[in-house]
């Protein structure tokens, strides 16, 4: 077992072999209907991100929290799957997040094998959750794993913005800085969870209208 601040930072790092190159969240479909306005309006890249850690990411933090907690317990995490499945209308966001799932326990069971005491090799669970249960192998606070999951999903939308729209680095990265309240919010929001019904249920349709969209779409760049 290696140090919590350091599991954090090294599940924190998008060099992680787990496809996170390969996620904007969501934004590209977002650029797709507006957002940015071809690059006349780059602070709505900010904007939006903020918008998710009040909303969807919320719903993940607070999943992550409690997987980890119901890890910690020796309980089964299916029902915090669960939970998070009936929070997730978009089948797309579903699969999305479970192939992800899979990448991150496909890494975890390699790296951390104490996560096969939670759950099965290769097999398809929401990607929070299975941060959760990293989490919970590597001693990471509550606090940590809300953190960890606020800061990857908002820098998956700045780093996206970059390949996306006419971004200058220096601006995306003043951005992620400008977020850091949102993230402590959304920290002080959920780290006191522990059971799965204390999930909040808080969405963004058009979010989810943009990823079944997206879904359609013979050339894109992100998988989502």
């Amino acid at each position: 077992m290696g140090s919590p601040e350091l599991v954090a930072l090294m599940l924190a790092d998008g060099r992680l072999p787990t496809g996170g190159h390969t996620q904007s969240a969501g934004l590209e479909p977002a650029v797709r209907a507006g957002l940015g306005g071809e690059g006349q309006r780059l602070a709505e890249v900010a904007d939006y991100a903020r918008d998710r850690l009040r909303t969807i990411t919320r719903v993940e933090a607070a999943v992550g929290v409690v997987a980890r907690a119901v890890a910690l317990n020796g309980e089964p995490v299916a029902a915090v799957e669960a939970a998070w499945a009936a929070r997730t209308p978009s089948h797309v966001l579903r699969a999305a997040s479970r192939r992800q799932g899979r990448a991150y326990l496909r890494l975890a069971t390699r790296v951390w094998p104490e996560v096969l005491k939670h759950l099965r090799a290769d097999t398809e669970m929401a990607r929070p959750v299975v941060i959760g249960v990293v989490a919970a192998v590597n001693d990471l606070t509550a606090e940590q794993t809300a953190r960890l999951i606020g800061y990857d999903d908002a820098q998956s939308v700045v780093a996206a913005s970059l390949k996306l729209l006419p971004v200058d680095p220096a601006e995306a990265a003043s951005w992620l800085a400008g977020l850091h309240q949102s993230i402590e919010d959304l920290i002080q929001a959920v780290a006191e969870l522990t059971v799965p019904d204390d999930i909040p249920a808080y969405g963004a349709p058009l979010v989810d209208a943009f990823a079944q969209a997206h879904a359609a779409e013979r050339m894109r760049l992100f998988h989502a």
